[in-house]
């Protein structure tokens, strides 16, 4: 099989491609820069194809080498969640990118959402019985993708796994994410570090484990729809910056309530995972 991935060099595409590598197929792995793929331990393991995604004038079977599948995980402006762009410019850019590749004849297509669609509502969240009702412009753009291709299997047969991503971290993480600023302020010997209070809910996964659970899903046909990528292990974000602190052995003061809590998340939120469940099955 051949499983094209896009965002390829991105945080979360090089553990995918990692991981992918340990599976009987051929990786197509595209993103904006051959310079920065190059860099990547995997790049001798796979064909790659520098493409913007806003190129769809060429044959995009033919360039990406006639892929089977693809692994989308390609997304612009982030983390800049409240900006029109991902409503006004990538949405559509994604779609249009998609569809060809549909009417070409990918017929795998397995994309990465986001937590963000179910807006504001608490507690544990289910794929089918909490509707989508985001509330920030990446959100909405992100829905609205899924629902324009929902319509676009009316017309036109195809696969789709839609992943809806919960909180993750790791190695090579956006510099300004919580733990990367932690690790930072640790690694300057700083004597206290500013966060929220903590006090919110959140359900966070190692992204070694999670790019074990898109590739899961996505070599899959079985289970297909919304598909959380969750723990399903509801914790305080301040209990996971002790836990942080103290498998490194590590201990700064935390000021806690330095920043507001987002008004964009609900106080406490998790995934059910027991979709995913069956997948790994």
């Amino acid at each position: 099989m051949k499983v094209l991935v896009t965002g390829a060099t991105g945080f979360i595409g090089t553990y995918v491609i990692n991981e992918l590598l340990k599976q009987d197929v051929e990786i197509i792995a595209t993103s904006t820069s051959k310079e920065k793929a190059k860099q990547k331990t995997w790049f001798s393991h796979v064909t790659y194809v520098e493409h913007d995604i806003n190129n769809v004038f060429e044959d995009l079977f033919k360039i990406f080498h006639q892929p089977e599948s693809i692994i989308h995980l390609a997304w612009r402006g982030l983390p800049n969640y409240k900006d029109l762009f991902h409503v006004e410019e990538e949405m559509m850019a994604q779609y249009f990118f998609i569809k060809k590749l549909v009417e070409q004849g990918v017929r795998n297509i397995n994309i990465t959402g986001t937590c963000f669609e179910y807006g504001l509502q608490e507690g544990c969240l289910f794929e089918d019985k909490n509707l989508a009702n985001p509330v920030n412009c990446y959100a909405i753009a992100k829905d609205n993708l899924r629902k324009l291709l929902i319509l676009l299997k009316d017309k036109q047969y195809f696969s789709l796994k839609w992943m809806r991503l919960f909180y993750i971290y790791g190695a090579g993480q956006n510099a300004n994410s919580l733990l990367s600023q932690l690790q930072l302020a640790l690694d300057r010997e700083n004597t206290s570090f500013n966060m929220s209070g903590g006090e919110q809910i959140r359900d966070y996964l190692p992204v070694e484990e999670l790019a074990k659970y898109i590739v899961a899903c996505s070599l899959q046909t079985t289970i297909n729809g919304a598909i959380n990528i969750s723990s399903n292990n509801p914790i305080k974000v301040v209990d996971l910056v002790k836990a942080y602190l103290s498998k490194r052995n590590k201990s700064i003061s935390l000021n806690l309530g330095f920043y507001p809590y987002p008004e964009y998340e609900p106080f406490a939120f998790w995934g059910d995972n027991n979709k995913l469940k069956q997948v790994i099955k």
